[in-house]
């Protein structure tokens, strides 16, 4: 077995229970800190992580359909519709009906969405970018690869096709 240089020895053919303990909690503990800032800003409004997640995703492709939306966040049309009402009515989100499809509502940021999804992503960004300088390089790639490889294969295909549109 290689030896990864990894404190502690920890090789990459073999990881016992407890180091892999270890790296459930780091994740458990890395997520709270991760989503702490976005919380406090997302409370201000009422908000909670699906309002986020939400805009994150109406950000990052303009025009996106409801149905494509319920298919990354994983949720269920009821649940999706009571964010996006909520959004609509706060003047964040703007839907739109097709224009070859009228069936179809396309989502929009408004000024003000695009200045909240501006401050949230803000916050993570500057925890990861601070994180990404502490560990390195090979660390930031290597931690990259270690999420793609969790995502279930449907996830990992939108993954993909975000990552390939940049």
């Amino acid at each position: 077995m290689a030896d990864t240089g990894a404190p502690g020895g920890e090789t990459l053919l073999f990881l016992t229970d407890e180091q892999l303990r270890k790296g459930i909690e780091a994740m458990f503990f890395a997520y709270r800190g991760f989503t702490a800032d976005p919380d406090r800003i997302l409370a201000k409004h009422d908000y909670g992580r699906a309002h986020h997640r939400a805009i994150h995703f109406i950000n990052r492709e303009p025009g996106l359909t409801v149905t494509t939306l319920i298919s990354v966040l994983g949720v269920t049309k009821q649940s999706l519709n009571r964010v996006l009402r909520t959004l609509i009515e706060d003047g964040l989100v703007e839907s739109r009906v097709g224009t070859r499809d009228k069936r179809e509502r396309h989502l929009f940021l408004t000024e003000a969405g695009q200045e909240l999804e501006h401050a949230l992503s803000k916050a993570q960004r500057g925890r990861l970018r601070a994180a990404y300088r502490a560990a390195g390089p090979q660390a930031v790639a290597g931690f990259r690869q270690v999420l793609e490889a969790m995502m279930d294969p449907d996830l990992r295909r939108h993954y993909q096709m975000l990552k390939d549109e940049e």
